[in-house]
């Protein structure tokens, strides 16, 4: 472990992970995932454009593609389909080494949570999948919040379910609107991206 990162680890009371992108090396599942649910209500999605925006929840992802190409979706349709080729290929997940090995160094000293945009049922099938969802004490999800990052709801459910202050706990994160929904519930946040 870095040692600046070390330091800023040991000085919090609870360590809070964002899943995808940050734990799981998810994004291009979700891409190839989205790529397919949208060629089946016959619409075409550049990789691109989804990993522009990686990381959003899928109604705010879905939200945003609706807009862009100004048409309305079987959304119940688009986001079963999502989630069946996502559990297809869950045995494909891989951690990200660097923030998982935080992880593992961090089991049984401090209380540690996910909280992931992500529906309840993805988020635990690839916690599971990877081994790592034993480490943590809860997982939050979107099915259990109001609001998706960058609102803090996620985070500060995840605090609350530990029994910690907000102020005390260290986040980590990929993606710019988790950084942000760390900062609005009070959070100092660790940007995996410049460990890995």
């Amino acid at each position: 472990m870095d040692g600046n990162v070390e330091t800023i680890v040991r000085g919090a009371t609870a360590l809070i992970f964002d899943c995808d992108g940050t734990l799981l090396k998810t994004p291009d599942l979700y891409a190839a995932a989205w790529q397919s649910a949208f060629a089946k209500a016959g619409h075409e999605m550049d990789l691109d454009w989804y990993h522009q925006r990686a990381g959003m929840s899928e109604h705010v992802l879905l939200d945003a593609f609706e807009a862009e190409k100004g048409i309305t979706l079987d959304r119940v349709r688009a986001v079963r389909d999502l989630r069946h080729f996502i559990l297809a290929h869950v045995g494909s997940v891989e951690e990200i080494p660097t923030i998982a090995a935080i992880a593992r160094a961090s089991f049984g000293h401090k209380p540690m949570a996910v909280a992931s945009g992500g529906s309840h049922e993805i988020v635990h099938a690839t916690l599971q999948a990877s081994g790592l969802l034993p480490l943590f004490e809860t997982v939050v999800t979107i099915d259990d919040v109001a609001k998706a990052k960058p609102a803090p709801d996620l985070f500060l459910e995840a605090a609350n379910r530990l029994k910690a202050a907000p102020s005390s706990c260290l986040v980590f994160e990929d993606s710019p609107q988790g950084i942000e929904a760390a900062r609005a519930a009070g959070m100092r946040c660790v940007d995996v991206t410049s460990l890995v």
